[in-house]
């Protein structure tokens, strides 16, 4: 029988995990294996290694932060033993991997949905991907413009390194569209991480920005989202987000290159397998299918 507690989500992880611990052992010599990369992924992250830890004893995975564009980088370079990422490769990225003797393989771990948050005292309850465009392009500039109060608009975004930026910046700022070239406001505030982001616009009464669904704080309002005026407006869910109803929903990655170590190997099976699965829905992200 195994029990999950998740403890103060935004400054540490606890989880408290009652399983039978595995015969297997690695190799007394084996070497820390590092994880590196989505600030989005990085509690995620380490709780999936603290399990497997705790099955694998001699096992030793670390596992770091710094954004999606830092285990991409860290993963083409050969400084970390697998990838976190937000965001899949683009075309370019995954060519230019190949020619580097570096080729990239994407596995699908869990879901998320970013949630657009604002402060709690905000009448507004939806917006549309239109709606949303312009507001972080910076061509709505008040809320009233949108039915709420006469308050200047406040755009925060996370900074440009991180996969959630990009995934947003495409899918929302351009409408998904591939060949459009609008940018996010030159006045939008670019935080570190989703915990700032939540912090600013609990805060604020004319924030407004984007986390992952795993970082929603009862602090802040998360509004329901339209593809376009004619709705439906859905809330962010694990349903909504499985199901693919919810608009701004996308896979969370690992990245590998070459051939796995056999602990990365039986790591990412643990991940994809339902203890793995498990704690991805305990920390309140999005599990997979049939897991």
């Amino acid at each position: 029988m195994k029990r999950l507690k998740k403890c103060a989500l935004f400054l540490s992880i606890a989880l408290i995990i009652f399983l039978p611990v595995s015969t297997f052992a690695y190799a007394k010599d084996t070497k820390t294996f590092q994880i590196k990369g989505s600030d989005t992924m990085v509690n995620l992250g380490q709780a999936w290694a603290e399990e497997f830890m705790y099955q694998h004893p001699d096992a030793s995975i670390a596992v770091t932060g710094g954004g999606s564009g830092t285990g991409i980088a860290a993963i083409l370079s050969g400084t970390c033993d697998l990838a976190q990422s937000s965001r899949s490769l683009h075309d370019e990225e995954l060519k230019n991997a190949a020619e580097m003797g570096h080729p990239i393989t994407e596995t699908v771990v869990g879901l998320d949905a970013v949630a657009v948050i604002v402060h709690p005292s905000n009448p507004v309850t939806q917006l549309d991907v239109d709606q949303l465009s312009a507001i972080f392009t910076g061509k709505i500039k008040n809320w009233k413009e949108l039915g709420g109060n006469d308050l200047p608009i406040l755009v925060l975004s996370r900074e440009r390194n991180s996969g959630t930026h990009v995934f947003f910046l495409e899918e929302i700022v351009r409408r998904g569209i591939k060949k459009a070239t609008e940018e996010y406001s030159h006045e939008a505030l670019m935080m570190p991480s989703n915990q700032s982001i939540v912090q600013e616009v609990k805060s604020s009464e004319g924030a407004i920005g984007y986390i992952g669904l795993g970082y929603v704080s009862p602090q802040v309002k998360v509004l329901d989202v339209a593809k376009s005026a004619a709705g439906p407006y859905v809330h962010p869910d694990l349903e909504t987000a499985q199901s693919g109803e919810y608009p701004i929903s996308r896979p969370l990655l690992f990245l590998t290159s070459g051939t796995l170590d056999p602990v990365m190997k039986d790591y990412m099976d643990f991940v994809l397998g339902p203890d793995g699965q498990e704690i991805v829905k305990i920390l309140d992200f999005v599990p997979l299918k049939n897991k």
